[in-house]
């Protein structure tokens, strides 16, 4: 082996030393032919190598491939940060993303950094950036049109219909009846009344179908009635909305509206075509690759082409090329799992790479110092209010009209009052063809972003002026039930089981019933929706098999958002659970909370930048174990927290249980409801501080203990926690505050420690008036039970 090894180095070395002799050899020869060189030769300067290697590297950045990359370098970074900050304030990312593109234009960047500005963004290399730009839009509209789920769209035509159109014409007109009254002064130097009141009417009406599905998602009303009247009022909007559009686009590029009529009849030919001849082609085709292992280049090649031929041609119907992009997702086969696959292939390049670079273009034509003075202020919110007042108004009163509360139809005025990147598409529309005048363009982008952005406020205002239960009444009834109602958040849904194992055996007492609830929340709202319904039956496949098996009643809950840690708190306090358990061992990514070794183990600084890089909370070393998301929950849940460490758990059966203090005395109740739900439990009680000789609770919670079962439960004689301790059992129980002194002062007896819950023990607000008012319905031991 050595010998081979010692050939095969041997053979490299003598092959490299003969390319260099020869390589050498054959320069030498070439020097004959200098004379003959009809090329000027290079004449040596008084510049130095280094100087003439910078001239080089300047002139390398300015060719318009590393220039068009840097452009496309600075705008994703922007946008990222910008999208990041915006969804930390509970914001769709889409409004961070809109105002990167403005700060990179001349209202930020090239107000404060001109030279920057022109350098980074010169008029004589935007050409490529646009073109760029335009396919990310192509690619976004044909996602769009995928998502919209036709069949939904039928069942709920009646009541979507109405309210989707009355929010469409009650704004179309009150944009025209504005756009009477500004145009002389705005617009009619550059452009006729018609398409101007046009397409004034249809910015007023536009809803952005992805923006709004998102934040229903986030929301967790997807499945919902308000929710799925939302999203099917939406989608109608939408459809309805291009239609509109592409009309309105024939007749502003004929100049009139019968000349239009062929443009329009034309149009209308093909959405026919589409809609009966090439979808049903496309549907047996869909039957066949559906799914991963068949659907390969070529298929995709296929469809790609079908999505550039409808864009084409009607691009030149003149009805613009985005129309037949999002034509063509809408004939797309009405497979699921299908159009999950070719939404994956497409929209991460469309959404996370050309779509920004489309911000950034209506950054560069949104220059807000075109509005400067008062009056041009007062103007921008005069369309803001009409588009508001239009938009809400449309959809919040039809929707009362038909019979819908008043809480749902304001809430769907408000999500329909949304426009987003939608609103800007057609905005740009309207700009490239000569329509919009610079300073009605600025407004109206800032009217989207302003429409946008008050969503989900609105949203929250609503839901605290219509609160949906009296969460202390509900508090009460289920204390008078006898019910303990228990969250489990899982973050790696595999870990289902285990927790769920956990909760059965640590938390169902025998005098009250446990109603358990799985939530399951995927990170991002940026997260496409269609994925939404398959996320959630995946997520909870494990833990429900294991609910069977235990006999256990489960419910689950699935939500999307940007802050993880806040929605499990809000889902924990808002319903009042009793208790709330999640994993240490793995976190809510997904990722793994701790490792067993780590050669970032002692840089501090070097491990927070793993962390955050890797999006893990710390590395197991047991000083760090509990911090970050879990101590979040700790800390502003109003209720009981568990965290269970993972330690290759398979069933409780051997179990310790750490008193370090007389507020530990809890634990001793856990220990009580461990052996009446398992048979084989046996209980090792660890009296570290041996409290049991001066705390008279510590020493009566233990001596009642071992009384009910003597068999099962006897007190450790040891003062500390050693391995030889922990490696006698399977299961630890402990709480929050000895964690944290054990963990200070203890590290190493930590770090062998078994499968663990540790827990946090805290009152509900409500169960202090609840315990007075429902005592005398439950027997002391049943209130233990609860504490």
């Amino acid at each position: 082996m050595k010998n081979t090894h010692f050939k095969t180095w041997f053979f490299y070395v003598l092959m490299l030393i003969a390319f260099g002799v020869f390589t050498y050899v054959l320069f030498q020869k070439g020097e004959s032919y200098r004379g003959l060189n009809a090329i000027k030769q290079h004449v040596l300067t008084s510049e130095s190598g280094f100087d003439m290697f910078k001239s080089s590297i300047f002139h390398n950045l300015l060719e318009p491939a590393s220039m068009l990359l840097l452009q496309i370098i600075s705008i994703l970074l922007v946008s990222r940060i910008f999208g990041y900050l915006f969804a930390k304030i509970g914001q769709p990312t889409v409004i961070g993303e809109i105002l990167a593109g403005i700060v990179l234009g001349p209202s930020l960047l090239g107000y404060f950094y001109p030279s920057a500005f022109h350098f980074l963004f010169a008029a004589n290399s935007l050409g490529n950036l646009y073109i760029l730009s335009q396919i990310g839009l192509i690619l976004f509209m044909f996602t769009i049109g995928m998502e919209l789920n036709l069949n939904t769209l039928k069942e709920k035509i009646g009541e979507t219909y109405v309210i989707s159109h009355a929010s469409i014409l009650i704004p179309y007109f009150l944009g025209m009846l504005l756009a009477y009254f500004v145009y002389e002064e705005f617009a009619a130097s550059q452009t006729t009344f018609i398409p101007f009141a046009l397409f004034i009417g249809i910015s007023m009406s536009i809803t952005a179908f992805p923006v709004l599905a998102r934040i229903v998602q986030e929301k967790g009303l997807s499945k919902t009635h308000l929710g799925t009247i939302a999203i099917a009022s939406a989608a109608n909007d939408d459809v309805t909305a291009w239609c509109i559009l592409a009309a309105v686009i024939a007749i502003t590029k004929t100049g009139s509206f019968i000349s239009s009529l062929y443009t329009i009849l034309f149009a209308v030919v093909y959405v026919a075509v589409m809609l009966l001849v090439i979808r049903p082609f496309l549907k047996r085709v869909g039957e066949i690759y559906s799914n991963s292992e068949v659907l390969n280049k070529s298929i995709v090649a296929f469809f790609l082409l079908i999505l550039i031929l409808s864009a084409f041609t009607t691009q030149v119907i003149g009805i613009h090329a985005l129309f037949g992009a999002f034509l063509a997702g809408v004939v797309m086969p009405q497979l699921p799992h299908f159009r999950k696959l070719i939404i994956d292939k497409i929209e991460d390049v469309s959404v996370t790479l050309l779509l920004p670079l489309f911000f950034v273009f209506t950054g560069l034509r949104t220059e807000i110092g075109l509005l400067n003075t008062p009056y041009l202020w007062s103007i921008c919110g005069l369309f803001i209010l009409v588009a508001v007042t239009g938009k809400f108004a449309g959809g919040a009163f039809s929707a009362r009209i038909l019979g819908e509360t008043w809480k749902d139809s304001l809430s769907i005025g408000v999500l329909m009052n949304t426009r987003g990147l939608m609103e800007l598409i057609v905005l740009n529309i309207g700009y490239e063809m000569g329509i919009l005048p610079p300073p009605i363009f600025v407004m109206l982008v800032i009217m989207a972003l302003v429409t946008t952005f008050m969503t989900t406020p609105a949203l929250s205002l609503i839901n605290h002026l219509f609160p949906e239960k009296d969460v202390e009444q509900e508090y009460i009834t289920h204390q008078a039930q006898g019910i303990f109602k228990a969250l489990i958040a899982l973050g790696n849904p595999e870990n289902g089981k285990n927790l769920l194992n956990v909760a059965k055996t640590v938390l169902d007492g025998t005098k009250n019933s446990l109603a358990v609830t799985a939530l399951h929340i995927t990170p991002g709202t940026d997260t496409n929706p269609i994925y939404g319904e398959q996320f959630s039956v995946d997520s909870f496949k494990a833990i429900k098999e294991e609910a069977n098996i235990l006999a256990t009643p489960l419910d689950t809950a699935y939500k999307v958002t940007d802050n993880i840690e806040l929605g499990i708190v809000k889902s924990t306090n808002y319903n009042n659970f009793d208790f709330l358990l999640v994993g240490a061992g793995i976190s809510l990514s997904g990722v793994p909370f701790f490792k067993e070794s780590s050669i970032f183990q002692n840089i501090t600084w070097l491990n927070k930048i793993v962390n955050s890089i890797s999006k893990q909370q710390t590395f197991f070393y047991p000083g760090t174990l509990i911090k970050d998301k879990t101590r979040y929950f700790i800390e502003n849940s109003n209720c009981s927290v568990g965290v269970f460490v993972n330690r290759g758990f398979t069933t409780i059966t051997s179990t310790l249980v750490l008193i370090q203090s007389e507020s530990d005395d809890f634990l001793l109740r856990y220990a009580r409801r461990l052996i009446r739900n398992n048979s084989e439990v046996s209980i090792s009680i660890l009296d570290i501080n041996k409290l049991a000789a001066s705390s008279e609770i510590i020493r009566n919670g233990i001596h009642e203990l071992r009384q009910q079962y003597p068999n099962e439960v006897k007190v450790v004689k040891a003062s500390r926690l050693s391995s030889s301790v922990l490696a006698k059992h399977s299961f630890m129980l402990i709480s929050y505050p000895t964690w944290n002194i054990l963990s200070s002062s203890d590290k190493k007896g930590l770090e062998n420690i078994p499968s663990t819950l540790i827990i946090n023990k805290k009152v509900s607000r409500f169960h202090t008036g609840a315990r007075n008012k429902t005592v005398s319905n439950l027997s002391a031991d049943s209130v233990s039970d609860h504490l």
